[in-house]
């Protein structure tokens, strides 16, 4: 078996009338809809920043609280909602979220303090991470040989989000004000979220689970890691890769505004960014249906570093759209490899809390990464060294995963040297 491959076939093969059919395929798209809607908690708070540190008063690293938290709440509701998917199911998860999603909008819209703020952005979160972690972990169950395309489809929800939804709040903002466009979120959120979530009862019969539990038992023993090993690489890479990640998406806008160029400029940036991320996602899963998803990480994570190397030698408006794309197309296939690699080696019965733990590390660094660069920015007076501090986290993340697909190999040849 090639290195992290991603395809595996189970003994006595899977029941042909639920994976990889017609039904699975439907099942993605609506996926893809809850995943687009549920993640604008990661995204409002971006456009909002500037807004924020004016309507506040406070400095940039105080602006950037109520992002920190949202992504606080983002990885533990990705925890504790995944648990409950696996557990009950994928429906569940997603009318909490919607719940918490409205109520957080609703009330952060008559906030009076940034503390007041960022503690109804974790209920945010809380709410979002609804429509990430769980639902990926819900359709790799659907799925065996396209499914390093189907988690990326899974995932791409979050960036398709972030393609849409700051174009669309920065227009409310900007002719209704940020307090009545939160409001409008409050109450749409929901109206989406609930009818589509209850279109996704059905579940998988119990013999699809045991079958796909031998055949990772048997990728686990090739592979010679024990699973909390293979989990505990995948949780420091994910932080690390998402520590880098982070200084674009997070303050970009914000960046754009100090240069000059203006925030609208600096929201088209990030939808442009995020929605080139989408194209990645699915070009990556497709890919690494091909060539497995170790490699994938490999090469992802390398362009990455090369993309924020670029950030510190270039920055006239033309030269951020251009390297805000690359950007966009170097990274986003990057966090669905974890996951698929997780469905290939770990139990399928703990895929929900063990891709959410995973992808909780990822928020995490998105969160300390955001909250980081805006302290660098505050100290120096520039985002050169935030950028430097993004790159040198890629370089952890590109040393882990570069041993995590070395490893077998390395194992097999030390086994098979004369003693």
């Amino acid at each position: 078996m090639p290195l992290l491959e991603t395809k595996t076939v189970a003994p006595g093969g899977f029941d042909p009338g639920e994976i990889d059919s017609g039904y699975a395929w439907w099942r993605l798209v609506l996926t893809l809809v809850i995943g687009t809607v549920a993640c604008v908690g990661n995204w409002s708070v971006v456009v909002l920043l500037p807004t924020l540190q004016l309507e506040f008063e406070t400095v940039r690293g105080g602006a950037s609280l109520p992002y920190t938290g949202t992504m606080l709440g983002f990885a533990l509701g990705g925890v504790v909602m995944g648990r409950l998917a696996d557990r009950v199911g994928i429906v569940a998860p997603v009318l909490i979220g919607a719940f918490l999603l409205s109520f957080g909008y609703i009330v952060a819209a008559f906030t009076t303090d940034i503390w007041q703020f960022t503690a109804l952005s974790v209920v945010i979160g809380l709410g979002s991470a609804a429509g990430f972690a769980p639902l990926i972990s819900d359709l790799s169950h659907w799925f065996r040989k396209h499914r390093a395309l189907a988690v990326a489809f899974a995932a791409s929800g979050s960036y398709l989000s972030g393609a849409v939804w700051p174009l669309i709040i920065e227009h409310f903002q900007a002719t209704q004000g940020w307090r009545a466009t939160h409001v409008g979120i409050g109450l749409f959120v929901p109206l989406v979220m609930v009818p589509v979530a209850l279109l996704l009862r059905r579940r998988l019969q119990t013999t699809n689970y045991l079958q796909a539990e031998a055949a990772t038992a048997a990728a686990r023993n090739e592979l010679g890691l024990k699973p909390n090993a293979l989990q505990a690489i995948l949780v420091v890479a994910g932080f690390a890769c998402c520590m880098a990640m982070s200084m674009p998406q997070v303050h970009i806008v914000a960046y754009c505004g100090d240069l000059g160029y203006g925030v609208a400029v600096g929201t088209q940036i990030i939808a442009l960014m995020l929605g080139l991320g989408v194209v990645s996602r699915l070009a990556s899963g497709a890919l690494a249906d091909r060539i497995g998803a170790g490699p994938m990480l490999i090469l992802g994570s390398s362009m990455q570093a090369l993309a924020l190397l670029l950030y510190l030698f270039f920055n006239s408006e033309t030269s951020l759209y251009v390297i805000s794309s690359l950007f966009g197309l170097f990274q986003g296939g990057i966090v669905p490899m974890y996951a698929v690699i997780i469905r290939q080696f770990l139990p399928p019965r703990e895929a929900g809390v063990r891709i959410s733990l995973v992808l909780m590390a990822t928020v995490l660094g998105m969160a300390c990464g955001g909250l980081a660069a805006g302290y660098i920015f505050d100290a120096t007076g520039s985002y050169r060294l935030a950028f430097l501090h993004g790159f040198f986290w890629n370089c952890v993340n590109l040393v882990l995963v570069s041993w995590l697909v070395l490893w077998p190999k390395l194992r097999r040849q030390r086994q098979a040297a004369p003693a």
